[in-house]
């Protein structure tokens, strides 16, 4: 018997056909629901119409690419998949384009001790398990999810390529480094996370570096701890107030964005005034006068009285019951002067 016409020898072949193997073949009849697909063997294979973008135009005789998905459907074919075989070329071509040193991500299709596993096309992916992030402690947990990583080795005959996850987190944490510090500045306003509050404050990353929110930034009003205000995981708007290049130190302020109450008070005084206050203390210069509405200033010994060799002691006493009139309001500085209103 010639073998071209061995049914034992075809069977063979049809019986190595495996799940996820992808095979040349033609259309060799049209259905409504699909198409019969020859790719060799004793059966033809079934290739749903949803499997073709524009499944009108097909014709008998084109000739494509197909994945085989199922062993067999209810009609006895098997089932091929072309959106597979398309989608596996593609990433077959993006992993010829990889050079040592590229980035590229990946779907963790396996993970144990020695590291995660996955496809690009052809080519087997795997990144040891020294390689892997560090938030990653369990490769098997792993499975589904999609990283990014660099090639550190690539082989074209064996089509492997074996990545590293930390490599590239190292180099991004780098850039982002340069980058935040060449761009950070006093009274910068930036979007900050809240990773971890203390009972003196908390630490708020801004573009990947941790800074320090100290408990009397947070609010004008008195808190005991942080946590009144701020909660761990939110983002929020802070002003830095301090930047220290020498030991990478970054301080915020949440409060700096808001009106100060004390501004809030000086934006009612008019220059010219006169109003009701107290004495809260004595300098050797001056004394300052805290008016009813909360805002306070300076009475300058000279604005206190025209007689010379005079002390401020001997004008006015602490805790006594004064009227001042408003000689000028800084709003910048927060600073108001006040005259002694006889």
């Amino acid at each position: 018997m010639n073998e071209e016409f061995n049914l034992d020898a075809i069977e063979k072949t049809f019986t190595n056909y495996k799940k996820g193997q992808m095979f040349d073949g033609v259309v060799v009849i049209k259905r409504e629901d699909g198409a019969i697909f020859n790719i060799g063997g004793k059966n033809d294979a079934f290739l749903s119409k949803d499997e073709v973008d524009d499944y009108e135009n097909l014709k008998i005789g084109d000739r494509f690419k197909v994945i085989i998905i199922n062993s067999k459907n209810e009609d006895g074919m098997l089932e091929v998949s072309k959106t597979m075989a398309d989608g596996q070329i593609v990433a077959t071509q993006n992993a010829l384009k990889l050079r040592l040193g590229s980035k590229f991500t990946f779907v963790a299709s396996e993970g144990n001790n020695n590291g995660l596993y996955s496809k690009m096309g052809e080519y087997s992916v795997f990144v040891p398990y020294s390689q892997i992030s560090a938030k990653t402690r369990d490769c098997r947990k792993a499975v589904g999810q999609q990283f990014e990583a660099v090639v550190t080795e690539i082989n074209r005959e064996d089509k492997s390529i074996i990545g590293s996850i930390k490599l590239l987190e190292d180099q991004t944490r780098e850039y982002n480094e340069n980058l935040f510090w060449s761009s950070i500045f006093i009274n910068k306003i930036v979007q900050g996370k809240v990773k971890k509050i203390l009972d003196y404050g908390a630490f708020v990353e801004v573009g990947g570096i941790d800074c320090f929110l100290h408990i009397s930034n947070v609010s004008y009003t008195r808190i005991s701890n942080p946590s009144e205000v701020i909660k761990e995981g939110q983002e929020y708007t802070f002003k830095v107030i301090e930047v220290d290049r020498e030991n990478k130190k970054v301080a915020l302020s949440l409060k700096a964005l808001e009106e100060s109450p004390k501004t809030r008070a000086m934006k009612e005084l008019e220059v010219g005034g006169v109003y009701s206050g107290e004495v809260v203390k004595i300098l050797q210069f001056g004394a300052i006068v805290k008016l009813e509405n909360g805002a306070s200033g300076l009475l300058h010994i000279k604005n206190a009285t025209s007689e010379n060799n005079r002390q401020i002691y001997e004008i006015v006493k602490l805790d006594q019951k004064v009227e001042v009139e408003v000689l000028d309001v800084d709003l910048e500085n927060e600073r108001v002067s006040f005259k002694l209103n006889k």
